[in-house]
């Protein structure tokens, strides 16, 4: 008997790869190239359209302890990101065309996996895992509408621009990063003269949104301009800000390699909704991208999900079908490991479903198990996308001091996902 798994994003690739690396027939659907996204390109499976970079790989970082919870359960998504990591500091950034491709070959050449190339408008017979992802198809969110009977929920979220490392102008930018941290960031420094100028013409700018945009942005990926009405240091006090740098400037914007060979970079924290041709004007007055050749330019899109906390259970499973699963952002977690760990624990859990086997929770001491719990038990009305955080990990360790809670937590962590990995 087969699993379907629906959608090759991330969630739905590490799926399904988990699935047919212990022998069982998978059969992932994908709709892409034959009908696209508002943010995808192309037709690699796992595609990464937002921002290249997979957060941090500091233990004591919420993002961080999730990536490493997820290599030792076995994610094949995480390894494949760590041969194709170009220099991001203290992040997990990858080569994007690199990763796709490889977790696309790694899937084709499968024999336990059936690539299904069409829009599914309907969940199939059978075992099913469900990582449409954010961008699910408007057939496949009205059916699940219906079927769910419950509303979906949805935010916007938005794209970075990408530019040729060759159009910069070097002798404006240093390489370095924030708090002695290794130099693999291109920076921008501001003068105070510098930046009210792009302030004053990055508020005033022209969008383009969607013609039922109700700006209703999801608060971890604001667009540029939209922290900039919030105030003239908004923006300093955020992704521009001048600190760390064994110096003082009074704005820094920061560029992060794109591709292993650095010839494309992309502008860190400056997702945004401006009109392509008002990119390409106000950007410029970034110091150093007087001349800037861009590639790519932002854009913003709509994101929907499921209301978590109402139909999942904590193995991610529809209360309501136990045969049916949900992964991904589409279950309401926010970030590309995020994705890559649910996904994994859904395959995990379809397999045991599948053989009759008891279902093993994942402990309250991991960061996947806090997370889990976070966005299938929260008791909000419309509840936002969660990340991993430690602000989501189980109250009695908030009794600790603050300078050992995470200390204490990663060395719990570590000893759970050991023990869960060998209950398996």
């Amino acid at each position: 008997m087969k699993i379907n798994v629906i959608g090759g994003g991330l969630a739905g690739s590490e799926a399904a790869i988990y699935i047919a690396n212990k022998g069982i027939p998978v059969r992932l659907f994908e709709m892409r190239p034959l009908k696209q996204t508002e943010a995808h390109r192309g037709s690699l499976f796992a595609e990464i359209v937002c921002s290249n970079s997979f957060g941090s790989k500091e233990l004591e970082n919420g993002r961080g302890l999730l990536k490493h919870e997820a290599f030792l359960l076995g994610s094949s998504l995480l390894r494949i990101a760590s041969e194709c990591n170009v220099p991001a500091g203290k992040a997990l950034a990858v080569d994007r065309n690199c990763f796709s491709r490889r977790v696309t070959e790694l899937i084709e050449s499968n024999p336990y996996i059936e690539v299904v190339r069409k829009e599914v408008t309907e969940i199939p017979e059978g075992i099913s895992i469900i990582a449409t992802g954010p961008l699910t198809s408007n057939l496949f969110l009205n059916y699940l509408k219906d079927f769910l009977r419950t509303d979906n929920l949805f935010f916007y979220d938005a794209l970075s621009p990408v530019v040729t490392f060759e159009s910069l102008d070097m002798s404006k930018l240093f390489w370095g990063g924030r708090y002695n941290q290794p130099s693999d960031y291109l920076n921008a420094p501001f003068s105070q003269e510098e930046y009210e100028k792009f302030y004053n013409e990055l508020i005033h700018a022209e969008r383009h949104l969607p013609h039922d945009f109700d700006r209703k942005f999801f608060e971890a990926c604001l667009p540029i301009e939209e922290i900039a009405m919030r105030g003239k240091d908004a923006l300093r006090f955020g992704p521009l800000r001048p600190k760390g740098f064994g110096r003082e400037y009074y704005a820094v914007v920061q560029l992060r390699r794109e591709n292993k060979e650095g010839t494309l970079f992309e502008l860190v924290g400056f997702q945004t909704a401006l009109k392509y041709s008002e990119q390409k004007r106000v950007f410029r007055f970034i110091p150093g991208l007087e001349n800037a050749v861009f590639v790519r330019y932002g854009s913003i899109h709509k994101n929907a999900y499921i209301k978590a906390n109402v139909l999942l259970n904590e193995f991610l499973q529809l209360k309501k079908n136990p045969s049916i699963f949900f992964a991904g952002q589409i279950s309401g977690v926010e970030g590309y490991v995020e994705s890559i760990a649910t996904g994994l624990f859904a395959a995990i859990n379809a397999i045991k479903f599948l053989k009759k086997e008891e279902l093993i929770p994942l402990p309250q001491t991991t960061m996947l198990g806090s997370l889990i719990r976070f966005v299938t038990t929260n008791l909000l009305e419309n509840p936002q996308p969660m990340r991993a955080n430690f602000g989501i990990i189980p109250a009695d360790y908030f009794e600790l001091p603050k300078k050992t809670r995470k200390k204490k937590f990663v060395e719990d962590s570590i000893k759970s996902i050991e023990l869960f990995k060998r209950s398996l």
